[in-house]
């Protein structure tokens, strides 16, 4: 599968664009709305003009009309066909390329067997949950045998559960196919669960390209730091496991739990829209959490950032002005904090 490199692109929101995408590397590109991310699915697509270069495993696309550059490319909208069954849908970009019965049929049968629709083949777009239109819709993409995977928001119709499940599987199955992958999300955690690297896009331009290790641990501009939110950086003293899937991390005096895929540890981090702020003792089980005295307010335009000091560590909590204003907090105010079990992130740096 190909390397893809877009050099100096410009053209609508892009402004003077290099980015280099590795062989069946899967690569997220995050960042706010009007960054550019589509619009650079659609440089490397050729389905916007633009100035630059794109290139191929070092071979010049940018005369070579989309539909021969060898590139799935799956829409928000999906755009399955409602007159045709599953199998049909998928054996459409072949039929139109003029593959024989057999490699249409052959290559019908490996999707759906590698994306476990099987069961679906004869059904309709409306019989089909979100997640089974978006398996369909990625087997239809990568159908004609294409090099290149763009997906634009590809779990952005799902639920939070259903989304977090079809990460796992398409990261497994892209992998497994070795499918050259870009996609864009909004959600940095969803990123972090599919990408060997994240690009962090800002007003047309690459802020950051890394691992997510280090986008979260080490952001090189200011935008980087905003964006992810800050994040608190906590070093992991100790850890115990608890049980299958389960660790408690000390840092300091403090102790938190959080899951756990046997991974060495050096660094947790916890975002700071991720710890609940209360001025009164919430209900429920004393798992992360804790009480703490603020140190320090930050007014912001829609969110205040309130630092806390809990057990010699200083966190960086967020929460909207309304709530703010609600709990009228100040300097010195003693307030119990609830960090996000599922939310909290490790890495070994």
């Amino acid at each position: 599968m190909p390397k893809i490199e877009v050099k100096n692109i410009t053209g609508k929101v892009l402004r003077d664009l290099s980015l280099s995408v590795g062989d069946k590397e899967i690569l997220a590109l995050v960042g706010p709305n009007g960054a550019g991310k589509t619009t650079l699915l659609n440089v490397i697509a050729g389905l916007t003009d633009y100035s630059g270069e794109v290139l191929f495993d070092g071979a010049n696309m940018d005369r070579v009309p989309p539909h021969r550059r060898g590139v799935g490319y799956l829409f928000q909208d999906l755009a399955l066909f409602p007159h045709m069954n599953v199998a049909a849908n998928i054996a459409y970009g072949l039929k139109i390329r003029k593959y024989t019965p057999a490699v249409i049929g052959e290559r019908v049968d490996e999707l759906m067997d590698a994306l476990h629709i099987a069961k679906l083949r004869d059904r309709f777009p409306y019989n089909l949950s979100g997640g089974e239109k978006q398996r369909v819709a990625i087997a239809r993409a990568i159908a004609p045998f294409q090099k290149i995977l763009l997906l634009d928001e590809p779990t952005a119709n799902l639920d939070a559960q259903t989304a977090k499940y079809f990460r796992s599987e398409l990261s497994v199955f892209l992998r497994r196919l070795e499918i050259t992958t870009v996609f864009v999300i909004h959600d940095l955690l969803g990123a972090e669960e599919m990408a060997d690297r994240i690009a962090i896009m800002h007003q047309g331009s690459i802020e950051q390209v890394a691992a997510p290790g280090d986008i979260l641990f080490r952001p090189r501009t200011r935008v980087v730091s905003e964006f992810i939110g800050m994040p608190n950086i906590l070093d992991c003293d100790e850890c115990t496991v608890l049980s299958t899937g389960l660790v408690e991390v000390r840092s300091g005096s403090m102790r938190l739990v959080l899951p756990y895929e046997g991974t060495a540890m050096s660094k947790l981090a916890i975002s700071p829209h991720d710890i609940y702020i209360s001025d009164s003792k919430p209900p429920g089980p004393a798992l992360n959490r804790y009480t703490g005295t603020i140190t320090e307010i930050i007014p912001l335009r829609t969110v205040v950032r309130v630092k806390v000091l809990v057990d010699g560590n200083e966190l960086l909590a967020e929460l909207s002005r309304e709530t703010f204003d609600e709990m009228k907090l100040t300097a010195g105010s003693n307030v119990h904090l609830i960090v996000k079990l599922r939310r909290l992130r490790y890495f070994e740096v």
